[in-house]
């Protein structure tokens, strides 16, 4: 047996022709678990990130080829980049052409570390924190009305802070309810931003940034910190959306607030969009 020759000979169903004349706009894999290296504040980190790869299928094709998309993972991970906007627009690039399509999606989510010093201690220890990559392909029209095609890199933060009501310390004659909040950034990078300043943008809008370390010393600073320094939900959605309006390695974005409140068992909840 000639299992090359065989090989040849298998019939390839997903290159054949599709008669019902509907394109899909996205086909592909998702939830693949496969290595990733970033760079954050100047150290590479090896992390393991959550896949969704896609393409747009053609109307007359009848299937994509989903092992390819898996091969371009091996391939990414055996290359030993450490992936930027840079490289994740490369690369994508290279998805597309290996997949023979001409649109298509990039999505891995991942954590990832900073090491954070506490404030009055000096303590030292690692705060994790969710990220994001999005590359997305797209066809459009031209102002001129001619197609034309585009490549979006978005970057996404998922950091965690401290909140305080300034209605709560207004109307109590001690105290006021705090609560943990999450504060989620995702930004069209129109020049490359490193991930802890992604993270600023969120921990120097907020009541107070948190640790993973505390000793008493600290505790008291970030509670004192937070009772001057109240925010809203909604405070705390614009500050961060100022702060990126200001930016101008900032595209589009897209700004989530969540506070788990205290003293309800609901979220407060916001969200800023620049379109």
């Amino acid at each position: 047996m000639n299992t090359l020759t065989d090989a040849l000979h298998i019939p390839d169903t997903q290159s054949e022709r599709d008669d019902r004349h509907l394109a899909i706009q996205r086909v592909g894999v998702k939830d693949v678990r496969y290595p990733l290296q970033i760079e954050v504040a100047g150290a590479v980190q090896q992390t393991a990130a959550l896949w969704a790869l896609d393409v747009a299928l053609p109307a007359e094709k009848k299937g994509t080829h989903m092992s390819r998309l898996i091969a371009w993972l091996d391939a990414l991970a055996l290359s030993g980049d450490v992936l930027d906007a840079a490289t994740l627009r490369e690369r994508h690039a290279a998805m597309l052409d290996k997949l023979g399509a001409s649109e298509g999606r990039i999505e891995a989510a991942f954590s990832f570390f900073i090491r954070k010093r506490a404030p009055v201690s000096g303590l030292q220890s690692l705060l994790d924190y969710q990220g994001r990559w999005i590359s997305e392909t797209r066809h459009s029209l031209a102002p001129d009305g001619q197609p034309t095609s585009k490549t979006s890199v978005w970057a996404e933060v998922a950091v965690p802070v401290k909140s305080l009501c300034p209605c709560s310390k207004e109307i109590s004659d001690y105290g006021a309810h705090n609560q943990r909040s999450l504060v989620t950034v995702r930004v069209e990078l129109l020049q490359p931003v490193p991930w802890q300043e992604l993270v600023r943008f969120a921990e120097d809008s907020a009541s107070s940034e948190i640790w993973p370390m505390l000793k008493r010393p600290d505790e008291k600073w970030v509670t004192e910190r937070a009772y001057e320094n109240p925010k809203f939900v909604e405070d705390l959605v614009r500050d961060v959306a100022l702060r990126l309006n200001g930016d101008a390695r900032i595209g589009r974005y897209r700004v989530d607030v969540e506070n788990f409140e205290s003293i309800h068992n609901h979220s407060a909840y916001a969200r800023i969009e620049r379109n």
